[in-house]
């Protein structure tokens, strides 16, 4: 499968590798309302990178393994945990990082954020070979809740709201593949359906464009597909050397380019997509 954009298309943004705090394998990573770009590391300490990939700065920190992290309208920013198994969050106002729910969850992986409802959804990974339960659910002001689709998934992990706000993209990591879960009229979850198969080998994150593209990043290899509404599955971009795009994980947009935290490196990596209006039909 040939990809729509050359590996030249993918730049080193942030090169954390000697930096104060060190951009030392993030897995999450978020655009913030100013434009700065959010990651994690597997201190557990929460980063922004200036818009221009000037400096960054530590936000505060778990003090475990940060894993996905999410921003509500008011900033502040949730942070899934693998060490403590446990969900954090920091306060926009105060700057503190306090841990914000668990209730039974194995391997927190990824938050959505749905003030809509009230609530926070995070995938539970479980682990390989754990099949189970891979949503859970919490409300936004205590903190409480629990498992929300029983359905059970293959290492539930990188997550996204639909465009509608009525349901959620979720990736099976080892059933290589994207499902999607309906938010019923009730708040409860419907039944999970397949979206795309085949997306190999290890898909792990998800970023929806406002056209209904669906991007999903592969921790291997190192690869970001591409999902057209109605088409198939293309491959957007690999990097074969696995050095600029570096088994990513997360993936995020702001405009016209791609954000990827790379678990397997220092940096974050920059993807330019405007050439890709050009191949517009």
């Amino acid at each position: 499968m040939t990809a729509l954009l050359p590996t030249s298309a993918a730049r080193v943004f942030f090169d954390g590798i000697f930096t104060t705090p060190r951009v030392a394998h993030p897995e999450g990573v978020a655009i913030h309302a100013d434009g700065s770009i959010w990651c994690g590391n597997e201190l557990g300490e929460l980063l922004r990178i200036a818009a221009d990939g000037s400096k960054v700065e530590l936000k505060g920190t778990t003090g475990g393994f940060a894993l996905g992290i999410a921003f509500d309208s008011a900033g502040n920013c949730f942070i899934c945990d693998l060490k403590h198994a446990a969900v954090f969050r920091c306060d926009a106002r105060s700057g503190s990082v306090h841990r914000f729910a668990s209730s039974g969850i194995k391997v927190p992986n990824y938050p959505i954020v749905d003030e809509r409802r009230g609530v926070l959804y995070v995938t539970d990974s479980r682990g390989n070979n754990n099949v189970g339960p891979g949503i859970f659910r919490f409300d936004l002001a205590s903190g409480e809740g629990g498992v929300w689709c029983s359905a059970p998934m293959d290492f539930a992990n990188g997550m996204v709201m639909a465009l509608d706000g009525n349901g959620l993209y979720v990736v099976e990591s080892d059933r290589a593949q994207v499902s999607y879960v309906p938010i019923e009229a009730d708040g409860s979850a419907g039944a999970p359906s397949v979206v795309v198969g085949g997306v190999n080998n290890v898909p792990d994150g998800l970023a929806l464009a406002a056209d209904g593209t669906l991007y999903i990043s592969c921790y291997e290899p190192s690869r970001i597909y591409r999902l057209k509404p109605g088409g198939p599955l293309e491959t957007l971009i690999e990097d074969p050397a696995a050095t600029t795009i570096a088994h990513p994980t997360n993936i995020a947009l702001k405009g016209d380019k791609m954000y990827t935290a790379n678990l397997g490196r220092w940096h974050i990596t920059e993807i330019d997509l405007s050439a890709l209006s050009s191949r517009q039909p």
